[in-house]
């Protein structure tokens, strides 16, 4: 769970970073190939390809063209239609994907996983909700598609590395991930991509770098194998903390209004979400050892 909570902290400013020096400024498709270039370039030196079969290689490079590679798409052109606490405040969704999509792969419904990232949900709206204006309906459907392709991967990731029979050191592999999202980003730019809106800054430039080495690099490979010691619950959950601290981020660093009192509700609400679904884990597990 600390590995989550780690990457927790270092993704709370990408959002205001995206969505303050590059949103509207830089284009959105050179930004993700840039993001994912660079940290495949971080994982590239550790890629044993001799070491992995062809079956692994393709599931993982699946695996980072859905959860980076497409996500990303979605993800960048959300800051267009809507402020980064907005952004923030409509990935709630994601633990009830995460759920769901794990228990139609196991053709079962596990209540309690249900429930704690139900909590999660309310928790996370509970912080901020604002009215309908103009780009919200069409910002909030982008985002949900960045939240599918997030929820999937992270199951998607999670589940092939169970199913592994021998030990394999994940960041000897985790290159593979890069490959396949950067077999998405690059068409994507070539086609989509606006070469006059390219990084004009050294700040903008810097940031795009801090970006993909620490965000994209680091961050995934850590999340990604931190979801793999973790219960679907747990990872669940641990996707909306992301939003009272980005929230909190936003305030602090770049002064935007936020309800205090309810920030500190709804992070109350996420944090009892966790403890519930410790209490379901334990339960399972207990049937599991009398089973």
């Amino acid at each position: 769970m600390w590995m989550l909570i780690t990457v927790t902290l270092i993704w709370a400013f990408s959002f205001s970073l995206i969505g303050v020096y590059l949103a509207g400024q830089v284009d959105a498709w050179f930004s993700v190939l840039i993001r994912v270039a660079l940290g495949g370039l971080v994982f590239l030196p550790f890629l044993r390809l001799r070491q992995i079969n062809l079956k692994l290689a393709i599931q993982l490079m699946a695996c980072g063209a859905v959860q980076l590679g497409i996500m990303y798409g979605f993800y960048y052109q959300s800051f267009l239609y809507l402020s980064v606490p907005e952004v923030l405040l409509f990935t709630v969704m994601t633990p009830i994907y995460i759920t769901l999509l794990n228990d139609l792969i196991e053709r079962r419904l596990n209540v309690g996983f249900i429930i704690s990232a139900l909590l999660a949900v309310i928790g996370a709206i509970t912080i901020r909700y604002e009215g309908i204006d103009q780009g919200f309906l069409k910002g909030l459907l982008i985002v949900q598609g960045a939240n599918i392709c997030f929820a999937a991967g992270q199951v998607g990731y999670k589940r092939i590395m169970a199913k592994q029979c021998e030990q394999i050191s994940q960041h000897t592999v985790f290159g593979l991930f890069f490959v396949g999202a950067l077999m998405i980003v690059i068409p994507c730019y070539l086609i989509l991509g606006e070469p006059a809106k390219l990084p004009t800054t050294s700040l903008q430039w810097s940031i795009l770098a801090y970006l993909g080495i620490v965000a994209s690099g680091l961050g995934y490979f850590a999340w990604n194998k931190g979801a793999t010691q973790v219960s679907v619950g747990t990872l669940a959950v641990a996707n909306n903390l992301l939003i009272p601290a980005g929230i909190i981020v936003n305030i602090v660093f770049w002064n935007r209004d936020a309800d205090i009192p309810r920030l500190i509700i709804g992070g109350g609400i996420i944090l009892f979400a966790l403890i519930v679904n410790d209490k379901f884990s334990q339960k399972i597990n207990q049937a599991k050892r009398h089973n």
